[in-house]
């Protein structure tokens, strides 16, 4: 069998699903590369990945996905790397500038803005030299990953979009799904679903894989993997993803 092609997310919140792909039986199956969300999502639309965990926010424009295995990426309310950043109280801001690395999160922010807070801001997308700790007064920036483990202490306000979908919608959120575009064999996707599992099983190892300098401390990270992450892709999951692809279209927003 040719091996298929796995794009998975460089951010610490994967580090279980890596653990459980380096480790499980899948492992002799898979090619894995990590690159940031929105670039999981551009391999995958292109074919030059068979199975991606994309930012969910994609699916919206997918003829054709298929959602692989039970787990995912999401949360029941504080994420904690997904945030809204200032140093501007935000009934004062006018400008969003939007990280280019995951549209899910940035399509949350914009959903958010129309549905729940009612505001305009001019939105403008930050470059990949954006100085986030140099914006002015009236500005504000979506912030994510592991970087704000190191930031977000910069500003002195910070909403957290994940608690900000909660109270919206009474629903967990969920950001990114393993999805292919087209059906894999069962055999790999049982095998490849039961790696994820152990992974999570394990998660607490994540800590040996931070790089070395890394802002985020063990005990942080160990906590964020079990109290902020929420991973598995139940009913109630499903049901926000529903609503929030819904969103998506009612809003005509092009993630």
């Amino acid at each position: 069998m040719e091996k298929i092609k796995v794009s998975a997310v460089r951010y610490i919140n994967s580090y279980p699903f890596m653990i459980g792909l380096r480790d499980g039986e899948v492992a002799k199956m898979i090619d894995l590369e990590v690159c940031h969300p929105s670039e999981c999502a551009d391999r995958l639309i292109a074919g030059r990945s068979d199975l991606g965990l994309i930012p969910v926010a994609m699916i919206a424009g997918m003829k054709e996905y298929h959602l692989v295995g039970d787990y995912c990426l999401s949360t029941n309310g504080e994420v904690r790397t997904v945030l809204l950043v200032s140093n501007t109280p935000f009934e004062e801001i006018s400008t969003i500038y939007l990280d280019y690395r995951s549209r899910s999160s940035v399509t949350l922010c914009r959903i958010l803005a129309a549905l729940a807070w009612k505001k305009e801001y001019a939105w403008h997308p930050a470059p990949e030299e954006f100085e986030i700790t140099a914006m002015k007064h009236g500005e504000a920036a979506v912030m994510i990953g592991d970087r704000c483990f190191e930031y977000a202490r910069h500003f002195r306000y910070r909403l957290d979009l994940g608690l900000e979908w909660k109270k919206f919608t009474g629903l967990p959120f969920v950001f990114a799904c393993w999805v292919s575009t087209r059906k894999l064999p069962e055999h790999f996707t049982a095998l490849f679903n039961k790696a994820l599992g152990e992974g999570l099983a394990r998660r607490n190892e994540s800590v040996g894989l931070l790089a070395e300098g890394s802002s985020a401390t063990p005990e942080e990270v160990i906590f964020y993997l079990n109290h902020n992450m929420d991973y598995r892709l139940d009913h109630l999951k499903r049901k926000a993803l529903e609503k929030f692809i819904g969103y998506i279209k009612e809003l005509d927003i092009t993630p």
